[in-house]
């Protein structure tokens, strides 16, 4: 158990983003709980300044160095500024720190998330990309160095909290629940016609751009599926998805007994956040609790796999294994943001990730560099094929 008689440490890498932002209100939400000793925002200088200062934080990393003197302008000078790869690991490292929560997008995060089992910190992983792209090295040196990895996406934090006390073995499937997105009844012959600003509107949750456009191709579900092969040391083949448009059910875990466990609650990104600040303890809070009387229904069917075929690529690169799910996690980045600039077509999405995967060979226990080169070689490739179509 944790001592409770002191907040835990907690560094925020992607503080100025919107599971950042959520950070910060279970921060104040739990004064007791959780102290604020590191924060890292990649150009948004003014926005971390203010966080730093409301905090009190003594550490930040400004990623986008040409932002350094604003923050340094706004606060006391015995706060310490880092930038660029080697501030995101000052700041993961920190000897003070208890937990390091990492919250940012992209490849960005993986050498930070690394160097913080390294020094023995346990880590909230809220960003896909660091156990789609390396989860068999992150979780292998976890295991190495006694640290854990605490689930913060509402789907795996969900089955953490299902799975508590039990071993792989006694799992049947884990179920991991999806909204469905906007398109979720959309005619599949009407996919090509579908506007960047449609697919921006998701029906449940507030998020980035990025995030919300992989929900709308359920790549977002994808990358899950791959996430909690590694996080719950689960086959792939013992990984679904269900759509439930409601998401009050954030996922659930069958067992081998065919009973089935589900965690709920409202839709807000503080709860998955504060439990993995807490655990192994639960403690109240001014969140706000389910009113069982006004939930109408809860609804639930089958994903579309053909119509939406992020599902299928995901279970092949996550079966696969090595590089392939780097492969498939860049190419997805490139073919949204041409998307979202208006290049490609909302298909074509899935289009462009098939193609960059078929060409791609893949090594299999592949090292860091070998995981970053594969994930340079299939942007190269995409943007290729995206030239050409």
């Amino acid at each position: 158990m944790s001592d409770p008689s002191r907040p835990k440490n907690v560094v925020v890498l992607g503080s100025t983003g919107s599971i950042g932002e959520s950070s910060l209100k279970v921060a104040r939400d739990l004064p007791g709980r959780m102290k604020l000793v590191g924060l890292a925002a990649n150009r948004s200088a003014d926005a971390l300044a203010a966080q730093m200062a409301e905090f009190g934080v003594q550490q930040g990393c400004l990623y986008d160095r040409g932002g350094l003197d604003r923050v340094r302008s706004a606060l006391p000078d015995k706060v310490t500024l880092h930038s660029g790869d080697s501030g995101l690991v000052e700041l993961a490292t920190l000897p003070e720190a208890d937990l390091v929560l990492i919250a940012i997008v992209g490849v960005a995060g993986l050498k930070p998330a690394l160097a913080a089992i390294e020094a023995g910190k346990d880590i909230a992983v809220a960003s896909k990309e660091i156990l789609v792209m390396a989860g068999e090295a992150v979780m292998t040196a976890a295991r190495r160095k006694g640290v854990r990895v605490l689930p913060v996406d509402s789907e795996h934090n969900a089955i953490f909290q299902c799975l508590e006390g039990r071993s792989p073995e006694e799992v049947s499937r884990l179920v991991l629940t999806a909204s469905g997105g906007p398109f979720r009844t959309l005619p599949a012959a009407d996919l090509p016609e579908v506007t960047v600003a449609q697919a921006l509107r998701h029906p449940t949750w507030e998020m980035g751009k990025k995030i919300t456009i992989d929900s709308a191709t359920l790549f977002n579900k994808g990358l899950e599926m791959i996430e909690a092969r590694w996080l719950f040391d689960i086959g792939m083949d013992r990984v679904d998805v269900i759509v439930h448009p409601q998401s009050i059910i954030h996922s659930m875990v069958e067992f081998i007994d065919s009973s089935v466990l589900a965690q709920l609650s409202t839709t807000d990104m503080c709860f998955p956040i504060q439990y993995a600040v807490t655990w192994p303890e639960r403690v109240p809070n001014t969140l706000p609790p389910l009113d069982f009387a006004t939930l109408a229904k809860l609804e639930f069917e089958a994903p579309r796999w053909n119509d939406f075929p992020a599902l299928h690529l995901s279970r092949e690169a996550g079966t696969t294994g090595g590089t392939l799910p780097a492969v498939m996690n860049a190419a997805n980045e490139v073919a949204v943001s041409a998307f979202l600039e208006g290049h490609l077509s909302f298909p074509g999405i899935w289009d462009t990730v098939a193609e960059t995967m078929s060409l791609h060979r893949p090594l299999r226990h592949p090292s860091l560099e070998e995981i970053v080169a594969s994930d340079e070689w299939a942007r190269e490739t995409a943007k290729s094929y995206l030239t050409r179509t």
